[in-house]
C-alpha cells in the first residue's frame, strides 16, 4: 500500500492561491516613517555595538575592584589612607596656584605610594621616563623640521643644496 492510498494521509484536492491584500494608509505611513528613520537607527546600532564592549569592560573592572576591596590583603587600607593623606597634604601645599594644585597632590600621592610599592614605582618611573624622552625627541624633530622649512634663507651658502 502507498501512503496516498491510506485515508489518514489523503490530501484534499484543491487549488489555493495567495492573494496579497493592498496596504492601508496606516501601513504605508509606517513604512515611510521606517524608511526615513533607517539611517538614524543604523547609526544608533553602530554606536551601540561600538560602545557596548567598552561599557561591559568598565562594568567588569568595577566588579573586579569591588571584589578586591571586599577581600583586600592585610594592611591595604592603612596604606591607602597614608597615600590619600599625602594627596591631601599636597593639596594644602598647593595654595595660590592652579598649576600647583594640579602637580602637588599627584606628586605627593606618588611619593606616598612609592614608599609602600617601590618595585611598581620604579617600573612606572622607567616607563614614564621613556615616554617623556620619546615625546621630547619627537618635539625636537618637529621643531627642527619647521625651523628648516620656515627660517632658512634661500641665498644662504651654507644651507644651499649644491654645497651638501
Amino acid at each position: 500500500m502507498k501512503i496516498d492510498e491510506l485515508s489518514l494521509y489523503s490530501v484534499p484536492e484543491g487549488q489555493s492561491k495567495y492573494v496579497e491584500e493592498p496596504r492601508t494608509q496606516l501601513e504605508e505611513n509606517i513604512s515611510q516613517l521606517r524608511h526615513h528613520c533607517e539611517p538614524y537607527t543604523s547609526f544608533c546600532q553602530e554606536i551601540y555595538s561600538h560602545t557596548k564592549p567598552k561599557v561591559d569592560h568598565f562594568v567588569q573592572w568595577g566588579v573586579d575592584n569591588y571584589n578586591y576591596l571586599q577581600n583586600a590583603p592585610p594592611g591595604f587600607f592603612p596604606r591607602l589612607g597614608v597615600i590619600g593623606f599625602a594627596g591631601f597634604v599636597g593639596l594644602l601645599f598647593a595654595r595660590g596656584s592652579k598649576i600647583k594644585k594640579l602637580v602637588y597632590p599627584p606628586f605627593f600621592m606618588g611619593l606616598g605610594a612609592s614608599v609602600y610599592y617601590p618595585q611598581q614605582a620604579i617600573t612606572i618611573a622607567r616607563i614614564t621616563g621613556e615616554k617623556l624622552y620619546d615625546w621630547g625627541l619627537r618635539g625636537y624633530i618637529v621643531i627642527e623640521d619647521l625651523w628648516k622649512q620656515n627660517f632658512q634663507k634661500p641665498g644662504n651658502v651654507k644651507n644651499s643644496p649644491g654645497n651638501k
